[in-house]
Order: structure tokens, then C-alpha cells, then sequence
């Protein structure tokens, strides 16, 4: 599956952002999804997951309560709702894609990955 990242940008601190990740190539709803996120000089981390049906997400504890993942199958689409942005949210923000069912907040179940949306915020 190939897999487009966008909406990223450069926002103030408190600030929000809807990061967008449209799918393509393969049945979308056969994915769980995921976001992981790579700050400068520092190690890709997991951030936020959803099952392929939209019914169960997973978050990292540094960002429960400010993100949001949701998907749109009808759109092959998976999205990331940030709100009160913090300069430490600055990073490439990159989509993913899991087989259903697996563990889709492991990289080393990722199938396949984006190319990233770079997220800057200013304090």
C-alpha cells in the first residue's frame, strides 16, 4: 500500500493541526494504522494507532488527551488530531500501515510506511 502524509506545517505553541495520510495500492480496511513521529537527533517513536475498524485506538502516554487518530475507510484515509501543540511535538510525522490484527504501535510489524510531514511548532 502507498501511503501520503500532508498537513503538516509551522504552528504557534497551544495551536492545533490535522495531519491527513491517504492510502492507496490495497484494500485499506485490511490495515490497522499508526502514527509514529522522529524529532531531530532523536529515535522514530510511536505516537498513536487505530484497528482497521475504527473501534480500538492506542496512544503514547506523552500525548493522550492532546491527539486524536481517526479513519475514514469510505476515504482511505487515517488522520491525527493534535491539539495544544507544544515545541516538543516537533518532528516528522510519519503514517503507517499494519495487517489487521497485529501491533500496529511496533515498528517491527509496520508493513509499510510514508514519506512524513514535518510538524513545527514555535514557542
Amino acid at each position: 500500500v502507498q501511503l501520503q502524509a500532508s498537513g503538516g506545517g509551522l504552528v504557534q505553541a497551544g495551536g492545533s493541526l490535522r495531519l491527513s495520510c491517504a492510502a492507496s495500492g490495497r484494500t485499506f480496511s485490511n490495515y490497522d494504522m499508526a502514527w509514529f513521529r522522529q524529532a531531530p537527533g532523536k529515535e522514530r517513536e510511536f505516537v498513536a494507532a487505530i484497528t482497521w475498524s475504527g473501534s480500538t485506538t492506542y496512544y503514547a502516554d506523552s500525548v493522550k488527551g492532546r491527539f486524536t487518530i481517526s479513519r475514514e475507510n469510505a476515504k482511505n484515509t487515517v488522520y491525527l488530531e493534535i491539539d495544544s501543540l507544544k515545541p516538543e511535538d516537533t518532528a516528522v510525522y510519519y503514517c503507517a500501515s499494519a495487517a489487521a490484527g497485529s501491533s500496529p504501535a511496533v515498528e517491527d510489524w509496520i508493513q509499510y510506511w510514508g514519506q512524513g510531514t514535518e510538524v513545527t511548532v514555535s514557542s
